[in-house]
């Protein structure tokens, strides 16, 4: 059984800094990529970050580009997102999301690729 566990969420002001973590338990097989996404009230879940397993190839929403960074500690199981200059409309609930198989290519963003999840973390940004 593989769980996802993100932490790290909270209230921070217009232009400042959250690291948010996922822990990853459990056995994936072969891991295609791992990423971010998040979701705003009233609003679809979207893509934030992804990085390709195999390479450490990472890929970013146009939003966030320059502001977020994502990375991964193989030896301590957890994926990252490093957010900077945040924005009032960075707010949502982010979630960390797994992808098994081969030869995926997560530039596509789409969450329907992705079939474990964690539970989300709030991350609140006031103006």
């Amino acid at each position: 059984q593989v769980q996802l566990v993100e932490s790290g969420g909270g209230l921070v002001q217009d232009g400042g800094s959250l690291r948010l973590s996922c822990a990853i338990s459990g056995r994936i097989i072969i891991t295609a990529a791992m990423g971010w996404f998040r979701q705003a009230p009233a609003k679809e879940r979207e893509f934030v970050a992804a990085i390709r397993w195999s390479d450490g190839r990472t890929y970013y929403a146009d939003s966030v580009k320059g502001r977020f960074t994502i990375s991964r500690d193989n030896a301590k199981d957890t994926l990252y997102l490093h957010m900077n200059t945040l924005k009032p409309e960075d707010t949502a609930v982010y979630y960390c999301a797994a992808k098994y198989g081969l030869g995926y290519d997560p530039s596509s963003g789409r969450s329907d690729d992705y079939a474990y999840w964690g539970q989300g973390t709030q991350v609140t940004v006031s103006s």
